[in-house]
């Protein structure tokens, strides 16, 4: 007989039995669901977080130092960070003004009062701030040596306080006010995370020259950086030596340091997505476990019913061969149905979580759906064996005595 015969038959066979055949294929369906919404899920919430560490800058390195009994080494860190002109790209200090009054404000608009974000991020940098932290100049001009260098009341507003602030107006050459002093915009950076987070925004940001630290902060004193490397092997090696030279420079007794890269953090977020998508995809594996066990139950009861035709196929001359592939194609096309009607459910379960949880669209990968299907077609045909062996070695003349 062939095959096209066999599954001719086999269908047959299986739309004898409407309701249990769909009961049947139930716990493949919703193993293949899960499997491909939770797989998705995770894969989809790496690839925000990506995004968003990738939308900071990669290749980053934050340096902390601080010695308790006031000396500023701020200098020295500075100068040896751009000695290591092999390795680094730029580098900035990187500190913050949360002074009274301390947000940004054009005539009555206050960015306070932003219901999206709230206040924004003032930052205090060099010229290099924008290469070290990944922004890119959208109007105007970024910080110059010179704005640093002379002290200039000059500001660089990200994309979420000048929308605010100014709504459809240019603001280049305004002014500001931060606190009790005046700033003139220079500058707006990209727009580069819509719609990663509510409630915050790397463009509700404001930057001005370091060198107003004084004036802002009442204080000389840096204690954070930003060092950009040149490549992923750069800040590895940059951080080494970074390390090494602070260690030279502040007594553990004295002061505390630390030297980190972000790419520490999106290697680690990695490696935990791959282990929550293998840990997910293994609890929704256990319902696939359940319905080939299931397919195997059901099988079994179907050659018991089917005995007698058995014997009669086998009296008039059936192989034990055909029987075998009719039993397994059987098995085969109630796992691969259900395996298709799973991938319907797993794409709508993958749109729906992906629209709630991150609020994203999120769709199965081609290759995930093509190998969850094919997993469910091989297991109805490792389910359908001991099934089909046993309907192919029934003897004819106990088959044909059965009732």
């Amino acid at each position: 007989m062939s095959i096209s015969r066999s599954m001719k038959m086999a269908v047959k066979s299986i739309l004898s039995n409407k309701a249990r055949t769909v009961l049947t294929m139930l716990g493949i369906i919703i193993g293949i669901a899960a499997v491909m919404t939770i797989v998705s899920v995770v894969q989809g919430t790496n690839r925000r977080s990506m995004e968003m560490y990738e939308s900071q800058g990669t290749n980053k390195i934050d340096v902390y130092a601080y010695q308790w009994n006031g000396k500023d080494i701020s200098q020295k860190l500075y100068d040896y960070c751009l000695s290591l002109n092999e390795l680094v790209a730029g580098v900035t200090p990187n500190m913050g003004y949360w002074g009274a009054g301390g947000s940004v404000k054009y005539m009555a608009a206050d960015a306070a009062n932003n219901p999206d974000y709230g206040a924004p991020q003032v930052a205090l940098g060099s010229d290099q701030y924008s290469l070290c932290n990944n922004f890119t100049i959208a109007e105007g001009r970024d910080l110059s040596y010179l704005d640093v260098k002379m002290y200039n009341q000059v500001i660089v507003l990200g994309a979420a306080v000048k929308d605010y602030l100014f709504q459809y107006q240019n603001p280049i050459g305004q002014r500001v006010t931060l606190g009790a002093n005046t700033f003139e915009v220079i500058g707006v950076y990209k727009a580069k995370d819509a719609g990663f987070s509510q409630g915050w925004s790397l463009d509700n940001i404001a930057v001005v020259p370091y060198t107003l630290n004084r004036m802002l902060n009442n204080s000389t004193m840096i204690e954070s950086f930003v060092v950009k490397a040149k490549s992923k092997a750069a800040t590895t090696e940059a951080i080494t030596r970074l390390t090494g030279f602070l260690s030279g420079e502040i007594d553990p007794n004295m002061g505390y340091f630390n030297v980190y890269s972000q790419n520490e953090w999106m290697d680690e977020n990695a490696s935990a997505t791959k282990m929550y998508s293998y840990v997910g995809g293994g609890v929704a594996g256990i319902s696939l476990l359940v319905g080939g066990i299931g397919i195997m139950n059901i099988m079994l009861v179907t050659v018991k019913e089917r005995t007698r035709e058995i014997g009669i196929r086998r009296a008039i001359g059936g192989s034990r061969r055909t029987i075998l592939v009719q039993f397994l194609l059987e098995a085969a096309v109630v796992c691969g149905v259900g395996g298709l009607f799973g991938l319907a459910l797993g794409l709508v379960g993958t749109l729906v979580a992906g629209k709630l949880m991150l609020e994203m669209v999120l769709m199965p990968g081609v290759a995930m759906s093509a190998a969850a299907f094919a997993f469910s077609v091989a297991l109805g045909l490792v389910f359908g064996i001991y099934p089909a062996v046993k309907a192919a070695w029934l003897q004819p003349v106990e088959a044909l005595r059965s009732e």
